[in-house]
Formats: C-alpha cells, structure tokens, sequence
C-alpha cells in the first residue's frame, strides 16, 4: 500500500468511527463514546503520519496521541495539547477494568458532551491538515 492509499484507509476507518463516537452517545454509552472519539482522532494521525512519510508511512504502533502529533510534525497550542493529554486518559481508563468503575461515574452527560465537543474540535484541525497537505502535496 502507498502512503495515498494508507492515509485514506486511515481516513475512512476514522470516519466509520466518528459514527460510532456520535451513536454512543445517543444511546448514553458515554465511556465507549469517549474511547472511539480516542480511537477516532488516533487513526486521523496515523493517517497524517502515513501523507507526510511517503517513504515509510505505516505509522508507530502506539496510541499516545501527543506522541503520534509530534511524530507527525504538527504544532499543537496549549488547549490543543491539553485535549489530546485527557483523550488519551479515555483510551486506558474506558479499557481497564480497575479504571472503569471511577471513568463510567465521572462520565456523565454533561462531561461527555463537553468532551465530545473537544474531540471535534481536533477532529476538525486535522482534517484541515490533511487537506492542507493533500492540496500541497497530492502525489503519489
């Protein structure tokens, strides 16, 4: 697979995800929510990841997503950087059986909507990269 190929496998699975994140929701899973809108956002930069290295683009096994937009070269701001830090807690604390009873308490509609709203947000600023990246770099 090229990197055009993967970005856009990455793309499409993170789409399919983001339905799932917004059903979750709807039917008040609210740690689930959270943990797809983790695994969402995770697959959106692995898809950067995979445009911006056209020579190596399968992306690191890992899940942190500081780490992942680091290794992808984008420049977070503060709140971003805080964004990403308390997605990554959804990803441990919504898996682990000794973290889930304290994460389905502290998920209540009100906190999830908010972090919800968050996760689009980087949802959103990544998109655009990939756009702004597809439009500068669109080759093969």
């Amino acid at each position: 697979m090229n990197n055009i190929d993967l970005m856009n496998f990455w793309i499409e699975s993170s789409d399919r995800d983001y339905e799932s994140m917004k059903k979750n929701y709807e039917m008040k899973q609210y740690t689930w929510a959270l943990f797809i809108g983790h695994l969402m956002l995770e697959k959106l930069l692995k898809g950067i990841y995979a445009k911006v290295n056209k020579d190596s683009p399968y992306p690191p096994k890992i899940h942190n997503l500081n780490n992942l937009a680091r290794k992808c070269g984008i420049k977070l701001d503060e709140k971003q950087t805080k964004i990403l830090f308390t997605c990554n807690s959804f990803n441990i604390n919504a898996r682990y059986e000794d973290y889930k009873n304290d994460f389905y308490n502290k998920c209540t509609q009100e906190y999830t909507l908010k972090q919800i709203e968050s996760i689009e947000s980087m949802r959103e600023y990544f998109k655009q990269i990939l756009e702004d990246k597809e439009n500068k770099k669109g080759e093969k």
